[in-house]
This record gives C-alpha cells, sequence and structure tokens, in this order.
C-alpha cells in the first residue's frame, strides 16, 4: 500500500456517519454487519479522532492495513485501532461481529490515566491485529472473556434500562483490560509510536484535564514541552483542525450534553464550564455551532 500523507487522511465519526443517537454517545455499539451493510466490505484509509474502535471478528477472513503494516487474517480476530492512527480493511462476505467505538476520554477515565504522564503507556497507543483461535494458556482464556465481554455489551448497548450507561463504562473497562492483555504479546513486535502521535495524546490528556479552567494553548504547550507552532501542526496532522480548536470542541461537546441531558440553567452551565459570565459563554456557543444554548437545548427536545 503506498505511503499517503497523514493530513489527506480522512476522519470517520460513525455518529454522524452511521448513527446520529449515537453521535455524543462516550460508547458506541455496531454489528459489524450493519456497518458493512452502510460502508460496504472494502473501508478505503481513514482515521478516527479521540476515538479508540476495536472490531472482533468471530468469522470470516480479512485483509487489514495498519499504519504501515498490512495482515490476512481470519476469524476470531481482534483489530484494535488507538485514536489517530491510519487504518482500513477488507473484508470477506461471511464476516460478522463487533464493532465497538469509545472516546478517548472515557477510556482514560476508566484506566485513571487522566493526567498526560499516563498516556505514555505503549499499549494505548499502538494498534493490534491479532488471529485468536490459536492461542493458548491464559491468552486464550482472555480471548473467550473478550467475546463473552461483548455479547454482553451489545446486549445492554441494545436496551434502554436503568444503569445502562454505568453498565456499558464497567463492561468497556473489562473489555480494554482483556485487549491490554492480549496486546502484552505484541508489544515488543511493534515499533515505539510516532512522536506526534504521543504528543497529540498527551496534549488530548491534557485538554480532558484542564479544559474547564480555560488554560491559553501558551499553557498547554509549557506543559507539554513544545512549541506552540509544533502543536498546531501536529493537530493540524492528526486531527485536521488546530489545536485551539480540539480545545473549543471539548468545550462544545460537554456543554451539548450538559444542556440536552440535564435541567441546569444556561447561567449554571456557563459557570460550570469555566466561563466568567453567562452572557461570554453564550456567545461562544452561538459563535462556535451557529445557534443560542437555549435553541439547540429547545431542537434538542424536540427530537429526543
Amino acid at each position: 500500500m503506498s505511503v499517503t500523507p497523514l493530513a489527506a487522511i480522512p476522519l470517520l465519526d460513525l455518529g454522524q456517519s452511521f448513527d446520529q443517537h449515537q453521535q455524543d454517545a462516550d460508547v458506541q455499539y455496531a454489528a459489524h454487519s450493519r456497518l458493512s451493510a452502510v460502508f460496504g466490505r472494502s473501508v478505503a484509509v481513514h482515521r478516527h479522532d479521540r476515538l479508540y474502535q476495536l472490531h472482533y471478528l468471530h468469522s470470516g477472513a480479512a485483509h487489514v492495513y495498519l499504519d504501515d503494516r498490512q495482515y490476512r487474517v481470519r476469524g476470531p480476530l481482534l483489530i484494535f485501532t488507538p485514536p489517530g492512527v491510519p487504518h482500513a480493511f477488507v473484508t470477506d462476505a461471511d464476516c460478522e461481529g463487533h464493532v465497538l467505538t469509545v472516546r478517548q476520554q472515557l477510556v482514560w477515565r476508566l484506566f485513571e490515566a487522566g493526567m498526560p504522564a499516563a498516556c505514555l503507556d505503549p499499549r494505548l497507543a499502538r494498534p493490534l491485529c491479532v488471529e485468536l483461535g490459536d492461542l493458548e494458556g491464559e491468552l486464550a482464556e482472555e480471548a473467550a472473556s473478550l467475546e463473552l465481554l461483548l455479547g454482553l455489551l451489545r446486549r445492554e448497548a441494545g436496551q434502554a434500562r436503568g444503569g445502562r450507561e454505568l453498565n456499558l463504562q464497567a463492561l468497556v473497562r473489562l473489555i480494554f483490560a482483556c485487549v491490554l492483555r492480549l496486546a502484552e504479546q505484541a508489544c515488543a513486535d511493534w515499533p515505539v509510536p510516532r512522536d506526534e502521535l504521543l504528543v497529540f495524546h498527551r496534549f488530548t490528556a491534557l485538554i480532558e484535564a484542564r479544559y474547564r479552567e480555560h488554560w491559553s494553548l501558551a499553557q498547554y504547550a509549557a506543559a507539554l514541552g513544545v512549541a506552540e507552532a509544533r502543536l498546531n501542526r501536529i493537530c493540524r496532522h492528526l486531527a485536521a483542525m488546530s489545536s485551539k480548536r480540539l480545545i473549543f470542541e471539548r468545550l462544545l461537546q460537554e456543554a451539548k450534553r450538559l444542556l440536552l441531558h440535564t435541567g441546569l440553567g444556561i447561567g449554571e452551565i456557563a459557570y460550570g464550564l469555566g466561563f466568567k459570565d453567562p452572557g461570554y459563554f453564550t456567545r461562544f456557543f452561538t459563535r462556535q455551532l451557529g445557534v443560542t444554548p437555549s435553541d439547540y437545548r429547545a431542537r434538542g427536545s424536540r427530537t429526543g
């Protein structure tokens, strides 16, 4: 496969492209066959912005591209893609399984990796493609647990019952624990992730820790030990947006959730997100989305 400039590799958001009901969800689930019906069995190279993705195929064969590596594998198999890593695949017609997409900030929170130093764990930054059928011993047990847990998550995701979100998060924690254990055998065989990817991961982790404090880019860059210009260039390469825009997007994401899923007033939301006054928050929100917070909430209540 020819090398493609990273900035030219498109970003794919399943919430926008596939299921808008899951667009703002931390945990998104889909059966592989449903995704194939929409995107086809041959999915061109793409990336996910601040999203981890896991494909578990229990049947069929696939040709997989992860960054600069290629695999021809047969189910049961696992494909694990960290945020920002280019990937593509072609699956056979008889492939079936699970596709789990999880927001980066949730994964780090579940693994107590909210601070920048913790995201240097190589298992969270390395892509993985492994056949599970020939594993032995403890690894085989982990593979069996993974299939069981994904089945439980599929059932939980498909039902609107009390405690659903907490149950999904608990299952994600267990699923990722299985994945990281399976990844241990591949760590020695995978090159150290590129410096830019690590800086990007550290930056998004720091945003998660500080976005309510409205840090300046200079403060973020200083904490990361990189120049502002380099940080901005890395963000444009990996996320197709500026470093400042990444910060704004996190604020907007939280604002939208609070508007749609709580009864908090506009002022309460503004102060909770670190804005000095509700008017400034309203101007910021309207400038970014083209609609006032009140109108956004009203539209959401009509479509909910």
